[in-house]
């Protein structure tokens, strides 16, 4: 049942809308997102070293620009890098990753103008940030039934997506790595979260600003030790990639073009999982920085998915397809882990399953906020403090349900998200265009 579900939401007309709004925010900022990537990169990584206030808030009520780009990067940084794009080559092979770099492409468009939206249609009330899809729906397009049917689907997102996939990569990995319970991992991480969802924004930010830089040092660097020891194998994995993604492989072997359908359709929805452009969640969680520049959190954006897709993911497929560990039948963490065993030995169950639980810890608390806000926003203070309880429940019900049904619930809830989001987009395309210079924040 809810696999013909999903399989009606991801339609065609939905991979069509978010292709489609991609480019076109691609071709109205004149490829921005190619063309002047050195631009962007000198006023988003680089200005953390100028000096600037991007480090640090001032604010009270805001977090800086560093930790709204860890937050951000935590909610989008977590098993999407990992056990999805191993999930993503088992469903669409080697060329699904193709499809994955296609998203990202165009899904930096959406996230830049997700973010230049958000930034100018937000509000601060009662010393709280309203910002994100809500914001320019509401106020933007003018229409609040929509605003509440995002936050309706956000708030699902954040218990599917957010919470219990994350949690559920995490038990598969502990119970795989060190034979533990996954009831056990499921009540350890609900602890862990709740000590630091309940300190707000502020405490989530400083947890997302220390983790998710080092974390992803340390990933990125031992992935680029086996693709660097596997070198010779990296042009025929390069290959496979290409040739899976427009179908020659399977020509060549008679294959029938639903396998490239289903590669494609893989990728995109991998990537969409990945780096979440088009869902709305990027603009959420920026709007809690005290960046007031609409370029400029546009632009943090755009690294956002540079790095989460571009690099990490890309990283995680070639270690994958260099080692051989595809071959088998082993799906999710566990492939992961066989392909990292191929030169880390005994230490790759270790690392993989911390890196997991850590990245997925990330995502968990990011996407917390998400998921807050929404409530907020329909129900007000008042319903924040259940969600908190449900939240942290479904870390528990996560760890121990199938991965199959937790991924295929993920995949539904961001589909549902997307739909009003890329909607108010198109209504609002005229109001984003790309920066000319800007003042970094």
């Amino acid at each position: 049942m809810i696999e013909k579900l999903n399989g009606l939401i991801w339609g065609y007309p939905l991979l069509l809308m978010l292709l489609g709004t991609g480019l076109y925010f691609t071709v109205k900022t004149r490829f921005f997102q190619l063309l002047k990537f050195p631009y962007i990169l000198k006023n988003t990584l680089f200005s953390l070293f100028s000096g600037s206030s991007a480090v640090s808030s001032k604010d009270k009520d805001s977090i800086s620009q560093l930790q709204s780009l860890s937050t951000a990067l935590a909610a989008t940084m977590g098993t999407g890098n990992i056990v999805g794009v191993a999930t993503a080559i088992k469903i669409g092979g080697a060329g699904a990753i193709f499809w994955m770099w296609i998203s990202a492409f165009l899904g930096m468009a959406i996230v830049y103008a997700e973010n230049y939206l958000g930034t100018i249609y937000r509000k601060k009330i009662g010393g709280i940030w309203y910002g994100g899809p809500m914001a320019y729906l509401e106020h933007g397009a003018g229409s609040y039934k929509l605003a509440a049917v995002f936050a309706l689907f956000c708030a699902l997102a954040s218990l599917g997506m957010g919470n219990m996939a994350q949690a559920n990569s995490i038990s598969t990995a502990a119970c795989s790595s060190f034979g533990i319970p996954v009831a056990v991992t499921g009540i350890v991480v609900a602890i862990a979260a709740w000590l630091v969802i309940s300190g707000g924004i502020k405490r989530i930010g400083n947890v997302t600003q220390l983790m998710i830089p080092i974390l992803s040092l340390l990933y990125i660097g031992a992935a680029l030790i086996i693709i660097i020891i596997n070198s010779e194998a990296v042009p025929h994995a390069m290959g496979e990639i290409f040739r899976g993604a427009f179908g020659i492989r399977q020509a060549a072997g008679g294959i029938s073009g639903a396998v490239l359908c289903r590669g494609i359709n893989a990728g995109l929805r991998r990537g969409v999982f990945s780096n979440e452009a088009g869902l709305g969640s990027s603009a959420l969680l920026h709007s809690a920085s005290d960046n007031k520049s609409p370029a400029s959190q546009g632009m943090w954006s755009i690294f956002e998915v540079f790095t989460d897709t571009i690099i990490c993911c890309t990283l995680t497929a070639l270690v994958i397809l260099v080692t051989g560990a595809d071959s088998g039948e082993l799906d999710g963490a566990p492939l992961v882990i066989k392909a990292f065993e191929h030169d880390l030995g005994s230490f790759a169950p270790i690392f993989i399953t911390l890196s997991i639980l850590l990245f997925a810890f990330a995502t968990i608390i990011g996407w917390f906020f998400c998921g807050e806000s929404s409530v907020r926003y329909i129900f007000g203070e008042r319903g924040t403090e259940a969600y908190k309880y449900i939240f942290i429940l479904c870390i528990i019900i996560g760890a121990g349900t199938g991965l199959e049904t937790v991924w295929t619930l993920s995949d539904i809830f961001n589909g549902l998200m997307a739909l009003p989001n890329l909607t108010g987009l198109i209504i609002l395309r005229k109001h984003v265009s790309a920066p000319q210079k800007i003042k970094v924040e």
